[in-house]
């Protein structure tokens, strides 16, 4: 066999398994999804909570929720919100289901404490009806860039003017305060619990999820353009939180967590090509990536730096198998690398940043890894050449027990079974072996040995 085929199916293995684990964290990423909650009461209240960014996944578990209320027949939806803000999009998409809702919704700012800020502004005020718990603020809703910046320009002027328009018309459409609504965009003013009650942002304040039922009762509100009352004081409630792969979902998208199963992912592919024969890596790696770009994806990603942590890892592999230890391609790769995990956001934002010790962190691991690698590689290369079992022909063994013809012998810190051709051999004399058949020698006895003995006798 040549050495192109050896070298091709080295790599063939470990690109097969690497194509099988993809394939299969992509078919158990799909099964997880369509695995959804469902609700068999009808005619109930049905609570959820819109805790965190508002990204995709929080767009998705709202698009769901709504859709098994609409399923119920529900008689309302109470859309808990605490969140610092988000993506435009997926704002927009929430928005646009609360007004294609079959069923009232009433958005609620809770616990105490909490906020709906930039975003959740929008949100809030899309409620047919809207409350806020003592407490919480509402407010902050100017649009700012990747970096966290004002979007400077005519760009800025342009995003600016419409998304005071998009919330004067919404403020408009529920009947609230659009001269508040577009300063909250203009100028980022925010707003107490009591502040927004008095100046008409939201409809009242309540302290538990029972007041609050119990004040939107007999409100008379209009769903698809149609009058519709909300008895909602005595009605059941239903409870349908964020399911486990939902809760899953939004932990990947943390920034930080994207840049853990980007950067591992990438570091455990590259080990498993670099030493094939180890399933473990691969799998993971796959899985981590495909997770990871998911991730990416809920993001307001700068792909320079998803790019620069791609050519971070290559480099990495590269001084491996033309450096000779770790050189002027490894110190690229861990500056590319901290470059990468910078660039990946590049927002000023914390809601959107990776943190800087993290960063540093991973790099530092990163290259010791490397370096490990590296040093490994580097001592099998200047390692004498091994030949296989066939290499063994011709080398000296030493009996460890009688062969008559069978024993053992003892070669190179290992026994071995062994069969004399000249038996009988006695322990502890000197042979060499003549043939391998597996793990099974075959010797015989030592000329030189023998020549020393017969010296030895005279």
């Amino acid at each position: 066999m040549s050495l192109a085929h050896l070298t091709q199916g080295r790599w063939r293995r470990p690109r097969r398994r690497v194509l099988l684990a993809l394939g299969l964290s992509l078919l158990l990423l799909g099964v997880l999804t369509g695995c959804t909650r469902k609700i068999d009461v009808e005619d109930a209240v049905h609570v959820l909570t819109a805790d965190g960014v508002v990204n995709p996944v929080m767009a998705r578990y709202v698009d769901r929720g709504f859709d098994e209320a609409e399923r119920t027949h529900a008689r309302a939806v109470v859309l808990r919100i605490d969140t610092p803000g988000g993506l435009d999009s997926s704002m927009r998409d929430i928005i646009q289901r609360i007004n294609s809702s079959d069923v009232p919704v009433i958005t609620y700012v809770s616990p105490a404490g909490g906020r709906a800020a930039s975003a959740g502004t929008f949100i809030v005020m899309a409620g047919h009806v809207a409350a806020m718990a003592p407490g919480t603020t509402i407010g902050a809703a100017h649009p700012i860039d990747s970096s966290g910046g004002d979007i400077e320009g005519t760009l800025g002027t342009k995003v600016e003017n419409d998304a005071a328009a998009y919330i004067r018309s919404i403020a408009t459409e529920r009947g609230r305060n659009a001269g508040w609504a577009e300063r909250a965009v203009r100028y980022s003013i925010a707003a107490s619990a009591d502040e927004a009650v008095e100046q008409d942002v939201v409809d009242f304040e309540a302290n538990s999820l029972d007041r609050l039922l119990a004040q939107s009762d007999g409100r008379t509100v209009t769903v698809q353009g149609r009058e519709v009352t909300l008895s909602v004081a005595d009605a059941a409630i239903a409870y349908n939180g964020p399911t486990l792969v939902e809760r899953l979902l939004a932990v990947i998208s943390d920034p930080n967590i994207a840049f853990l199963l980007l950067s591992l992912g990438a570091l455990a592919l590259a080990l498993e090509f670099i030493v094939p024969g180890h399933v473990g890596p691969g799998i993971f790696g796959a899985i981590a990536l495909v997770l990871a770009f998911f991730a990416l994806g809920t993001l307001p990603v700068n792909w320079a730096g998803v790019a620069l942590i791609g050519l971070a890892i290559g480099l990495f592999i590269a001084e491996i198998h033309v450096g000779g230890g770790f050189g002027a391609l490894g110190l690229g790769g861990v500056v590319a690398l901290i470059f990468g995990g910078l660039l990946m956001t590049s927002s000023d934002n914390p809601a959107f940043q990776v943190n800087r010790w993290l960063i540093v962190g991973v790099s530092v691991v990163g290259a010791m890894f490397f370096l490990s690698v590296a040093s490994a590689v580097l001592r099998t290369r200047r390692a004498p050449a091994y030949l296989g079992a066939q290499a063994m022909v011709g080398r000296v063994a030493v009996a460890r027990t009688p062969l008559a013809p069978e024993g053992l012998v003892f070669y190179e810190g290992a026994r071995w079974r062994a069969t004399a051709e000249d038996a009988p051999v006695g322990e502890g004399e000197r042979v060499r072996v003549t043939s391998v058949k597996g793990l099974k020698l075959t010797v015989r006895k030592d000329p030189a040995h023998e020549q020393a003995k017969e010296g030895a006798t005279e």
